[in-house]
């Protein structure tokens, strides 16, 4: 299910590795410490009808296994909680880095099935959940925690969820970047109140900042990548190593076409999917 730059033992997260690549220049071979390997399980999944990955992380070395699924999709929530029982995990939290315009969150379905999860998303997106979250916050999951930070410009409401900073976290960091930053590209900002101007900015402030050899895993991709770098999207995006003022003139001229889920999609995950949530179930 998961493949790329960082690999974390699937059933035991017994350690992680990583391989020099000439995809990932800025890769670096490093063994985690043990405490940390063995605290957090990782698995990134593939949504194939809108290329969306959903993303599960859990606290291994907490007593619950407390875990958080970021950007769920309706489609396969099944799935998705099939893999946290078997694994023994307590999902705490279904987060959505921002309303989605392709797909409809999991969020509701999963909230339906599993009572006591909460749905998190960006107080921003003006989005219904349990949980609204601003720049800045940490959202815990046993001793683990992921930073938000705002990063809007493909929608107004864009957060990229960060993996925490500190000896007792995973190393190296990792960005769960939605769709503000994509693998060598980066999300539209033609709709629900997009703007080139704060994308550019956010991804300059926010993401790049942030050490090179960190993990940045994106709300999709559509060219069967999973992973990039910080480092290396600061060398090889496209886009985001223009100037501004090339970078806005570059997405002003996509001619994207309008999404086809767009019209359903929004409603529903303006109330984090719960439309129709009966006939789901």
């Amino acid at each position: 299910v998961f493949e790329g730059l960082a690999l974390w033992d699937s059933i035991n997260a017994s350690f992680i590795a990583f391989e020099p690549s000439p995809r990932f220049p800025f890769a670096q071979s490093r063994v985690a410490s043990s405490a940390m390997a063995a605290r957090l399980l990782f698995r990134q999944l593939f949504e194939k009808e809108s290329s969306t990955y959903t993303y599960l992380l859990a606290d291994l070395g907490h007593p619950d296994k407390p875990a958080v699924l970021i950007d769920p999709v309706d489609r396969t929530v099944d799935r998705d909680i099939t893999l946290v029982k078997e694994l023994g995990l307590k999902l705490v939290y279904a987060m959505n880095t921002h309303v989605h315009a392709d797909h409809v969150t999991g969020t509701g379905l999963i909230k339906a099935k599993m009572p006591g999860v909460k749905s998190v998303i960006s107080k921003a997106s003006k989005a219904v959940a349990d949980h609204v979250v601003e720049h800045g916050d940490k959202i815990y999951f046993g001793d683990l925690f992921l930073e938000v930070r705002a990063t809007p410009g493909h929608t107004v409401g864009c957060v990229t969820y960060v993996t925490g900073d500190g000896s007792d976290q995973p190393y190296p960091r990792m960005a769960f970047t939605g769709d503000a930053l994509l693998i060598h590209g980066c999300g539209r900002t033609d709709f629900q109140g997009g703007s080139s101007h704060q994308l550019y900015q956010s991804v300059h402030s926010q993401i790049f900042t942030l050490p090179k050899d960190t993990l940045l895993y994106p709300g999709h991709d559509y060219k069967g990548f999973t992973v990039t770098t910080v480092g290396e999207e600061i060398v090889y995006n496209p886009r985001l190593t223009k100037d501004e003022e090339t970078f806005k003139d570059i997405m002003e001229n996509l001619n994207l076409v309008y999404p086809k889920m767009m019209d359903v999609a929004v409603p529903s995950n303006m109330v984090c999917g719960l439309q129709d949530i009966i006939s789901k179930v």
